[in-house]
């Protein structure tokens, strides 16, 4: 029987076999060839720190703590590669043997409706398509910025989406571009994806270096995607007057020390988040998160941008419960963690 990951508490990973389902309809299944996680969201909850706000009511807009969140078991991955090698009885789309990208967690197969998948041209790294999440949001924090050609804009926190971030605004003639981050291996990995300038905010006054990149005047957008309450600091401290901050990250409850007076009440930035898929979108109708997934599929089809350097390290599938929780122990190794099944 095949095998996929799960996790039945925080912290605690293990292997379970499924059953292959009969296909109905317009299903297609799906043998895994390569798979990425998703860090920021899947360490929410791996780690336990998304649990404390309870459960998101969509009907009343709120987190409530009434039912208190319990996801486990849930199964642990974001996305595949991988060929068809079977198709449902109304499944006239993809081809047995089509390569496609998909949603889906660490497994050996999928079975999901064709109208699901994205079909890779030949040549397409693979590496590039399971980039599509982060590539999603990546364009929805320039989009929410309204970042415009010759903008300097400064990006805190260089996971796969701030990664991906640079190369969108490489795209939209942003300048200059600014990377901070604390590790100094994402800051190398920041210099080779399109960075002009990438600071270590452990070692100088990020705002203030901002300031001095950009002839005093602040950068006009900062994009916040570390989730830190020192790097939201710094971007008050860094971006213009009338400028925006965009925050992208997903963090656990802030500690003491955010000061939403100084710089942030004197230079009266604007301070948006960004969630490509919070529906509708900014610009609806014109823009929802169909049409982003769409231009992200075509930048990413094109090589326009790239995930070969994003996703790192490449482990085996098998070697999953030992590697998976070193993306919580070991962030500067561990960008986005690719796994190999072919």
């Amino acid at each position: 029987m095949p095998r996929r990951l799960i996790c039945v508490g925080p912290r605690q990973l293990a292997w379970q076999s499924y059953d292959e389902p009969p296909l109905e309809g317009a299903q297609v299944r799906i043998r895994v060839e390569y798979a990425a996680a998703k860090h920021g969201t899947e360490m929410a909850l791996f780690t336990g720190y998304g649990l404390a706000r309870g459960t998101y009511d969509p009907a009343s807009l709120l987190f409530r703590q009434e039912a208190p969140a319990n996801p486990f078991p849930y199964r642990v991955g974001n996305m595949l590669v991988g060929r068809v090698i079977e198709r449902g009885p109304e499944a006239l789309r993809l081809e047995e043997g089509a390569r496609v990208c998909l949603y889906g967690g660490f497994a050996e197969t999928a079975v999901v409706p064709e109208s699901r998948c994205w079909p890779m041209p030949q040549g397409m790294p693979w590496q590039s398509a399971v980039c599509l999440d982060p590539a999603d949001f990546a364009l929805g924090a320039v989009r929410d910025g309204q970042v415009r050609i010759g903008d300097a804009v400064a990006v805190f926190g260089m996971g796969a989406i701030g990664l991906m971030v640079l190369q969108v605004l490489r795209l939209a003639g942003a300048h200059p571009i600014i990377a901070i981050e604390p590790l100094a291996s994402r800051r190398t990995m920041a210099e080779m994806g399109g960075a002009d300038l990438t600071l270590d905010p452990t070692a100088c006054d990020a705002g203030a270096e901002i300031r001095a990149a950009t002839a005093g005047r602040g950068a006009d957008v900062c994009i916040e995607y570390s989730g830190s309450r020192a790097a939201l600091q710094s971007a008050l401290r860094g971006v213009a007057y009338g400028g925006t901050v965009v925050m992208g990250a997903y963090p656990a409850p802030y500690d003491a020390g955010l000061d939403l007076g100084a710089e942030a009440h004197h230079n009266i930035p604007k301070i948006v988040f960004s969630r490509a898929c919070s529906q509708p979108d900014r610009d609806h109708p014109r823009w929802d998160n169909n049409r982003i997934y769409a231009h992200c599929w075509d930048l990413l089809r094109a090589g326009r941008l790239s995930g070969e350097s994003i996703v790192q390290p490449i482990v085996r599938f098998q070697d999953l419960l030992s590697e998976y929780p070193k993306i919580a122990t070991q962030p500067g190794d561990y960008i986005k963690l690719g796994v190999r099944l072919a």
